[in-house]
């Protein structure tokens, strides 16, 4: 956070406030996202959003949520997971006889419960589209990096 406001004493443009944001406090924000963040308490959840809640405001417009990068790496991840049969986790994301919804893993225990497979099911099963469209195509970077920069048109 100390550079991106010294990058805005300098007046640099929000996109490039934006940009910068993107490339190196998001990234460390979100690494392993995939991961951990099934499991985060909503304690550390909160303290997360407040750093962007933050950047939002030096940069001057909207980001992304922490639970919105959850989704759309989340959403990548399985859809890439399904779209490889090689993959050792493939089997693990079977659809219902129906074809609209994933097969729920059974878990005896909420650490695994929390893990990236049965998170990613129950995030698939929950969305308002169909599931094909999900498994197929996963959600891309560059669209949503792309509707968030477009707002970024805020003047000092």
């Amino acid at each position: 956070m100390f550079f991106l406001r010294q990058l805005r004493k300098l007046k640099l443009p929000p996109r490039m406030l934006a940009q910068f944001y993107t490339a190196i406090i998001e990234s460390i924000l979100i690494s392993s996202i995939t991961v951990w963040y099934a499991g985060a308490t909503v304690r550390d959840r909160l303290r997360l959003q407040r750093v962007v809640r933050a950047a939002e405001k030096v940069i001057g417009c909207r980001l992304p949520s922490i639970q919105d990068l959850y989704i759309s790496r989340t959403r990548r991840c399985a859809g890439r997971i399904t779209a490889d049969p090689s993959h050792p986790g493939h089997g693990l994301f079977s659809p219902l006889p129906s074809g609209r919804r994933l097969w729920s893993i059974r878990t005896k225990t909420s650490r695994y419960m929390n893990s990236f497979f049965p998170s990613a099911i129950r995030l698939l099963n929950t969305s308002d589209k169909s599931l094909g469209h999900h498994v197929q195509q996963p959600v891309g970077l560059n669209e949503r990096y792309t509707a968030f920069a477009l707002t970024c048109t805020v003047d000092f």
